[in-house]
C-alpha cells in the first residue's frame, strides 16, 4: 500500500523493521495523518513522516500502520 499526504493512519503493531525502536512502543495505538509519505521513490519498505496526535511527528515504518475510515 502507498500513503499518501493527509490520509489519517493508526499504529495498530509494532514493526519488526530494524529501525524500529524500544520508544515506538508506545506509538501503538496512536493516530496521526501522513506528512510526508515519500511519494517520489515509491517504495513500500520506506519510513513515512507521521504526525502523531499529541506525540508530533516521526518517521515510522508503514507494515505498522492502517489506514483509519474518517
Amino acid at each position: 500500500m502507498t500513503f499518501k499526504r493527509g490520509q489519517r493512519i493508526e499504529v495498530y503493531r509494532r514493526s519488526s523493521d530494524e529501525q524500529w525502536e524500544d520508544y515506538m512502543d508506545s506509538f501503538v495505538g496512536c493516530h496521526g495523518i501522513i506528512t510526508d509519505p515519500d511519494s517520489t521513490i515509491n517504495d513500500p519498505d520506506a519510513l513515512v513522516e507521521v504526525s502523531l496526535d499529541g506525540k508530533g511527528t516521526h518517521r515510522l515504518p508503514q507494515e505498522s500502520m492502517r489506514l483509519l475510515d474518517d
